[in-house]
């Protein structure tokens, strides 16, 4: 009887993980991941790439970029697989932007009825919340909805 699996194709690993093939490779070529080659050089991935995937895919849901993610894996001794030691250092050191950006998604959505967030583009009431564009020197975009 035959052990555990302890290295993957990269079509199971997708499987497994969730995700394409393409993701995988893109994964690999960012160094997010890595995979050892056959002799016939096909790619391998060790069974513990799982959890390295679901670690990057985790960190994407919370609106992390990817520079962000390989920054955090980075600091992983010898590109081994996340532990939950080192999710909770990551994570409390990520709290501040996703407050931040918490923040900025609260003020959309209280924003959103009665202004599109800039002051020129807004409903009935930009004459009372940007009169002649007052708020044009701030910047461009949806400068009501940054932060001051």
């Amino acid at each position: 009887m035959l052990g555990p699996v302890t290295q993957l194709t990269i079509g199971q690993l997708a499987e497994r993980a969730g995700v394409a093939t393409s993701a995988i490779r893109f994964y690999e070529s960012r160094g997010l991941i890595h995979a050892v080659r056959t002799t016939g050089n096909q790619r391998r991935f060790e069974q513990a790439t799982l959890r390295r995937i679901a670690f990057i895919r985790t960190a994407q849901r919370v609106g992390l970029s990817l520079d962000e993610v390989a920054a955090a894996l980075s600091t992983l001794p010898e590109n081994r697989t996340p532990t939950k030691a080192d999710w909770s250092r990551l994570s409390r050191a990520w709290r501040p932007r996703l407050d931040e950006q918490i923040e900025r998604l609260e003020r959309l959505r209280d924003k959103l009825d009665g202004c599109i967030g800039c002051g020129c583009l807004s409903l009935r009431t930009c004459a009372l919340n940007n009169p002649d564009d007052e708020v044009a020197p701030r910047g461009p975009g949806a400068v009501f909805l940054e932060p001051g």
